[in-house]
């Protein structure tokens, strides 16, 4: 009983407080400066005007046509050779997306990673729900140059929201050249055995990240995993580069 009273307090108070933050700092648009929704700092206008992902691979999130069931795959993912059982983005990499990601990224725009993590809730809540999410882990050596970890930052209130444990289960074992410089045979060399698993972990996770291009980050990271026990591993992306 304490528990539940506890919880409902903690409820009202969170509500509570974010109506009087609106208050005080009334939301504006990262995008374009106008004022912003509600507990959002998105205008109605942006908001409509977002790439969201409606039909894509059930393996890889690559835009499919409309017409396509939803558990659909794409010609690359029907041998099924992936570690990754299923990959979800909640959108295209496109305007406004793009900006609002490299902002976050690039130019330590926490704001713009609070928003993307609200925009991803969603198309998420609406998946299979794994056991745990996993963010994907930066070199500690990245980290330190950047002062944040951006996956770390856009699983952290997901979990919260979607009410699942967020594990520190992976660690990156070593330093990698920056992925966007490479194609995408040397983004495969790149990342052997750049990654290990750690501590105990659930028989299903999803690993967060920010964009997807060619997936081998992911993929590495998943294989991490699986060596490690997982029996099924998925990916949740906020972009997906088409």
């Amino acid at each position: 009983m304490h528990a539940a009273v506890n919880k409902s307090l903690s409820s009202w108070v969170y509500r509570v407080g974010g109506r009087l933050s609106d208050l005080l700092f009334p939301p504006v648009c990262l995008v374009c400066g106008e004022p912003g929704q509600p507990g959002r700092d998105l205008c109605p206008a942006c908001a409509a005007a977002l790439p969201w992902l409606e039909s894509a691979c059930r393996g890889c999130a690559l835009p499919l046509p409309a017409t396509e069931p939803g558990d659909a795959l794409c010609g690359a993912c029907r041998p099924g050779r992936s570690p990754l059982t299923e990959v979800h983005a909640a959108f295209l990499y496109a305007a406004p997306m793009d900006g609002l990601l490299r902002r976050f990224k690039f130019h330590g725009d926490l704001a713009a990673g609070r928003l993307l993590a609200q925009l991803m809730h969603a198309p998420l809540a609406a998946v299979e729900r794994p056991q745990a999410l996993v963010p994907v882990p930066l070199h500690l050596s990245r980290l330190r140059r950047r002062g944040y970890d951006q996956a770390l930052e856009l699983a952290r209130p997901l979990a919260r929201a979607l009410r699942l444990p967020m594990l520190a289960g992976l660690r990156r074992t070593r330093a990698t050249a920056a992925q966007s410089e490479l194609d995408a045979a040397a983004r495969r060399r790149n990342l052997r055995a750049a990654f290990a698993a750690r501590g105990t972990l659930p028989a299903h996770v999803a690993l967060v990240d920010d964009v997807m291009t060619t997936g081998a980050t992911l993929q590495a990271a998943a294989r991490a995993l699986r060596r490690a026990g997982v029996a099924r591993v998925d990916a949740w992306v906020c972009a997906r580069v088409p």
